[in-house]
């Protein structure tokens, strides 16, 4: 008897301890070894994520479905999402009322110019303000850094009798040579961008460049510039969309004649469908949302596709600069 009360407890001990570990390794399993490893953690942090990719996308796909829709679908409340059919004629009226082929190209002209000419002044700067020594440099790092600071609306009055006096108004000039001073949409930061990528370098290259006698532009564009390429990708990529989306300047800039597609979207629907087509207390009009859409839709198309093209690369970037600090 004493035997088998003996065995009984073992057996006991044994199954409690086997509960113990089976708890424990649930324990884990749940909370995690570290509060943010466990299944608890994990559903809170994609349920947030999942909020914050509806905000950001739910507006895409808004724009998405309404293009798509007849004036059937758009007058009929039963339809929210996926269309019944898909139309095809909102994309060729937004196209033809955009005159898209003339207006990407002003469009891509100042974006991609404006970028390539960022990329090259406001590297060159920050390389300046980052590695060479100069009576003042202090001081000219303030004054980029005040630029940003400074809103675009309080000297627009000056920009504006400026570009006009030299006859550079409803042309691509009003963007690219202020680009080519460093003085470009947001270039104080990216000059601060490249200044924090070059202030990580080793100053062996530099060193092992002056002994062999490389001046100071041949060290920059032969050695330095090519090992800031992740930095050049960031800034490259920030001021194409910015110049691509720029609405504010242009409206003062570019009233006609050179106008990109910023400006001829508020247009739009003056344009396919005429003057005051609805009553002004009317905002979403179903006979024109469908087209407005798709407009948008054409104007936010390459940049993106620009995006997913660079996706890998861009990210490489940003962890290299600091951005993310």
């Amino acid at each position: 008897m004493k035997e088998a009360a003996s065995f009984r407890q073992v057996l006991q001990s044994v199954q409690a301890f086997l509960e113990g570990r089976k708890a424990q390794k649930l324990k884990l399993l749940i909370l995690g070894q570290h509060t943010n490893d466990g299944w608890l953690a994990k559903i809170i942090i994609y349920y947030l994520l999942s909020i914050v990719a509806y905000l950001y996308l739910q507006p895409f796909f808004y724009m998405i479905s309404t293009m798509f829709k007849s004036l059937g679908d758009l007058l009929d409340p039963t339809v929210q999402w996926i269309p019944r059919s898909i139309d095809w004629s909102n994309l060729a009226r937004a196209f033809k009322g955009l005159q898209y082929s003339e207006a990407v190209l002003n469009t891509t002209t100042i974006a991609l110019c404006g970028s390539l000419i960022q990329v090259l002044i406001c590297g060159m700067t920050g390389y300046a303000l980052a590695r060479l020594k100069f009576p003042g440099k202090s001081l000219i790092f303030g004054l980029v850094f005040l630029t940003f600071l400074i809103p675009p609306q309080i000297i627009i009055i000056p920009l504006y009798v400026i570009f006009s006096k030299l006859g550079w108004l409803n042309t691509p000039l009003v963007f690219l040579v202020p680009a080519m001073f460093g003085q470009g949409i947001k270039s104080a930061l990216f000059i601060i961008i490249f200044r924090q990528f070059f202030n990580s370098l080793p100053n062996a290259l530099e060193e092992a460049a002056m002994i062999d006698g490389a001046s100071v532009f041949r060290l920059f564009f032969r050695i330095i510039f090519p090992l800031s390429l992740p930095a050049c990708l960031v800034v490259f990529l920030f001021s194409f969309v910015w110049y691509w989306n720029e609405f504010y300047l242009s409206s003062f800039f570019l009233s006609s004649h050179f106008t990109p597609l910023s400006l001829r979207l508020g247009s739009l629907e003056t344009v396919i469908f005429g003057p005051n087509p609805v009553p002004e207390a009317q905002l979403n009009n179903p006979v024109t949302e469908g087209t407005k859409m798709a407009g948008a839709f054409l104007i936010v198309f390459p940049p993106l596709l620009l995006y997913m093209i660079a996706q890998r690369w861009f990210v490489e970037g940003i962890e290299r600069t600091g951005l993310v600090d």
